[in-house]
């Protein structure tokens, strides 16, 4: 009987596991995981604890056009209630607490900005049709500075684009557009996110957690700890593995021509580093490539196809962005949002400080955040995309700053009275974050950089994962790690269902008019 292995344990993995078993008739006993880490999950990551903090380095968001993710999730029992599925948990979540926000832009002092607009010029509407309409191969090697004027990425629609999407000026045009065309359909609700869905808790407690357990369940063997450092090929001309190569002691694993092997290459959140409420993140080595990149460079040695690993981690101060996660035990927090922006706690959508030289973003999610947050006990999460620069309040750079430090900047930036502030950072415990590669998937790349998922004469080896190449859909979303396991496993098993496809609401001659009107709003 063949057997499947799988490099890594994030969600690409866990998902093509799902896959094989569901699609393919695997039995759960030949399919072999291999993490490095002593946890699963990969960047859909959560833990701590109430009395240490939590941690929580992203959190992501979902569309009902997640046709993959949804139709992976249908078929797994959710983590509250085995009858319900994975899916509906999530479709239930939302339609219990829809985002509806009222405070998307806030300008120093506390001042809610009308992002209804969007602040467009003529001119900013051009180039966004002249963007969409661009080939894309005529985009290699563009950033997004190169397709619009200065002035654009003071707009309304920019500060509420970026921080939605992690976006940053220099980062990939190509991606820019892929963004632009996968999710036009929702440019109507931009302001108010109300076409966001989350997921009930964190990404770990409702994704992984049951689909781990289900893959348990079916007898999926983890084996966690098990780093590998390079695949070798037998000789000739198609691309095949025949054995896995693991660093330190553990024994190779010799692969036979019918086995599989699936391969995540490369992670955003590789080296990530965590701070302290009174301890700033030590600064992460980044003149080597971490090991998730490293296997890729081994394997792509000599081989074209095998896209170019040195395009997404040699340019660290491109992709460097800081999270951080407050655990609170006093609700002064939640009730001071609740009171400025006029909704209630997990309904109020992201809240980015456009005057914030780290460009702030927070967020109150419904509680609880955890499963089995103890109640008293509230988590919010944030992020900069700026972390080098020198703060307002506090002068110097977010990745330089505390967890008490960066609290302290929020809670000015917001204007929030002196007597809450205290009581919120008497009461609170923060942890930032630094990610060196979190969004590397965006650096200018041009075609072939990223492999595709079953390269050009491959006979049992794919790539899956956030470097992997799908035409169409978009990169730092739990959908294109799900799309690529499933195109993975449809494509070396032969089968004849296929995945979904991307949903193209750029094709809609309806959409397209309620993106202009909304381009057009004054």
């Amino acid at each position: 009987m063949a057997k499947a292995y799988l490099v890594g344990g994030g969600i690409a993995a866990l998902s093509a596991a799902a896959f094989l078993i569901r699609d393919g008739g695997f039995a759960g006993g030949d399919i072999h995981v291999f993490e490095a880490q002593e946890e699963l999950g990969g960047s859909l990551d959560a833990g701590g604890t109430p009395e240490a903090g939590y941690t929580m380095r992203g959190g992501r968001m979902f569309e009902a056009q997640f046709r993959c993710t949804y139709d992976l999730l249908s078929g797994i029992p959710s983590l509250d209630d085995p009858s319900k599925s994975a899916t509906q948990d999530i479709h239930d979540s939302y339609e219990e607490s829809p985002w509806d926000d009222a405070a998307r832009l806030v300008r120093a002092g506390g001042v809610i900005v009308d992002g209804h607009t969007m602040g467009f010029s003529e001119r900013h509407r051009l180039e966004l049709v002249t963007c969409l309409a661009t080939p894309e191969r005529l985009l290699d090697g563009k950033r997004i500075t190169d397709c619009f004027e200065e002035g654009f990425f003071r707009t309304d629609f920019w500060y509420m684009w970026c921080t939605t999407f992690a976006f940053e000026p220099w980062h990939s045009a190509i991606e820019f557009r892929r963004y632009l065309k996968r999710f036009v359909h929702l440019f109507p609700e931009f302001e108010t996110m109300s076409g966001i869905q989350r997921t009930r808790y964190n990404q770990y407690d409702s994704i992984v957690r049951p689909l781990t357990a289900w893959l348990r369940e079916h007898g999926v063997r983890f084996h966690t700890g098990r780093r590998v450092a390079d695949l070798s090929f037998r000789p000739g001309p198609a691309t095949t593995v025949e054995r896995i190569l693991f660093a330190g002691a553990h024994a190779d694993v010799p692969v036979d021509p019918e086995d599989l092997v699936f391969v995540t290459n490369g992670s955003m959140t590789a080296d990530s580093v965590l701070g302290s409420h009174t301890a700033a993140p030590e600064r992460p080595r980044t003149d080597l490539s971490p090991d998730s990149f490293l296997l890729w460079h081994r394997i792509a040695r000599g081989r074209q196809d095998f896209g170019h690993p040195d395009v997404f981690d040699r340019s660290v101060e491109d992709s460097t962005w800081e999270s951080f996660t407050v655990t609170a035990k006093d609700p002064a927090f939640l009730d001071w949002m609740e009171a400025f922006t006029g909704r209630t706690t997990g309904r109020g959508g992201l809240l980015t400080l456009t005057d914030s030289p780290w460009l702030l973003t927070v967020v109150v999610n419904r509680q609880p955040v955890y499963q089995h947050q103890p109640d008293g006990v509230s988590v919010w999460w944030g992020y900069g995309l700026f972390p080098d620069a020198v703060g307002t309040y506090v002068r110097k750079p977010m990745r330089e700053c505390t967890g008490a430090e960066i609290l302290q900047e929020v809670l000015q930036h917001l204007a929030v009275d002196a007597a809450t502030a205290e009581r919120v950072a008497g009461t609170s415990t923060v942890i930032p974050c630094l990610m060196p590669y979190i969004t590397s998937q965006f650096l200018v790349r041009s075609h072939g950089d990223r492999p595709q998922v079953v390269p050009k004469g491959s006979t049992n080896l794919a790539f899956i994962g956030q470097y992997a190449e799908v035409p169409d859909d978009v990169v730092f979303t739990v959908e294109y790690s799900v799309r690529t396991a499933w195109t993975a496993v449809a494509r070396l098993l032969g089968l004849d269902e296929q995945p979904p496809a991307v949903h193209k609401g750029h094709h809609d001659a309806h959409v397209l008019a309620q993106a202009l009107h909304t381009m057009h709003r004054k």
